[in-house]
């Protein structure tokens, strides 16, 4: 199969099917979902014989190969290999193997569910639905086609300093964040740089207006990069409070004894979700069906719950005690289509309002 040249043009018509945090049906249905498939002994033979798994992934690396280690304590014989990797590296990079006719990933993950359209209607994904997909998983969070999944979920929340304030004073919203009183006391990370923060940036316009951002750009805030650093710059008290970061690095700094907290905003919080899927030319076939069987096992799920601090929509998993329930969260919806259309009109306006 000769596969055409992935271009923005292609994210922006894939991104279109894409919304609200969901996989809306295609125009056109490309195909019907495949049954259910089980992990079988005949599968694990099979993979056990191929030997090996290859997973392209934008999860953080350690979260990632602690995956990979599980996987491969419950099937012995086969070695994972982890190649982890911004999302949007991952996507260019398999663009640039698959024009080059290299076939080197078996299984492919991305925090960016508009990927997983232009690469469905390339035809480089493996219609192949596990089985817990099939009983467990909502439809809102499968392709109606059985090429891919949300694997993971997560949350850009609010956040203060334990030592700096105490709960009642702290902000309880998006909102309050514009009272005079935090002005040089909050930091933020960047939509330029952070595909988390492009998202939760276009939500928050959506919900709130441009008007919002207007505003918290007078409040002197301390601009850093990556999502991640919120969480670490709060941890270490530079600043009291945090406008918007990764939960699970919220949930990793407080877990591991720093003086933070997390806030949801009142008026929503902004949801971001990760696929998860088989390619079509996988080298090792056996090994990626079920090594992408076992990434939606509770047993895997729980693993990016209790590790990752990560949201899973499988039910047979529980929450970590101390951690707010992903159910009674109030989320705004995540839209890949809207991101897309909207990114190069996001970074620059807001590098204009924010001077960086």
């Amino acid at each position: 199969m000769k596969l055409r040249k992935i271009t923005r043009r292609d994210v922006l018509k894939g991104s279109a099917a894409v919304a609200a945090g969901t996989f809306a049906p295609p125009a056109r249905v490309l195909a019907q979902a495949p049954p259910p498939a089980a992990i079988t002994p005949e599968l694990i033979k099979a993979a056990q014989k191929e030997g090996r798994v290859v997973w392209y992934t934008s999860l953080d690396l350690p979260v990632a190969e602690r995956v990979a280690k599980q996987f491969a304590a419950r099937y012995q014989g086969i070695t994972p290999r982890v190649e982890r990797t911004g999302a949007e590296r991952v996507y260019q990079r398999i663009g640039q193997e698959y024009s080059a006719k290299i076939h080197a990933v078996d299984v492919v993950q991305s925090s960016d569910a508009a990927h997983f359209i232009v690469w469905k209607r390339n035809g480089i994904l493996l219609p192949y639905v596990p089985e817990d997909v099939a009983k467990s998983w909502p439809e809102e969070h499968r392709d109606p086609d059985g090429q891919f999944a949300t694997f993971r979920a997560w949350l850009c929340v609010i956040g203060y300093n334990t030592n700096m304030l105490k709960a009642p004073e702290a902000p309880k919203s998006f909102a309050d964040l514009l009272d005079p009183k935090w002005a040089a006391k909050m930091v933020k990370a960047h939509p330029g740089y952070s595909g988390t923060i492009m998202t939760a940036t276009f939500q928050l316009t959506r919900e709130l207006g441009w008007e919002y951002l207007e505003k918290l750009a007078k409040q002197k805030v301390m601009q850093v990069q990556s999502s991640a650093d919120p969480p670490k710059k709060l941890a270490l008290g530079e600043r009291a409070v945090m406008a918007d970061g990764n939960e699970y690095n919220m949930f990793q700094e407080k877990e591991g004894g720093r003086p933070v907290e997390i806030v949801y905003p009142t008026e929503g919080t902004p949801l971001i979700i990760g696929p998860n899927g088989v390619m079509k030319a996988a080298p090792n076939p056996n090994a990626a069906k079920l090594f992408q069987s076992y990434c939606y096992t509770a047993e895997c799920q729980q693993l990016l719950i209790d590790v990752g601090g990560l949201r899973s929509v499988h039910p047979n998993t529980k929450e970590k005690e101390g951690r707010t329930p992903f159910a009674s969260i109030k989320k705004w919806k995540d839209d890949p289509a809207g991101v897309d259309k909207s990114a190069d009109m996001i970074k620059k306006r807001y590098s204009q309002l924010f001077g960086v």
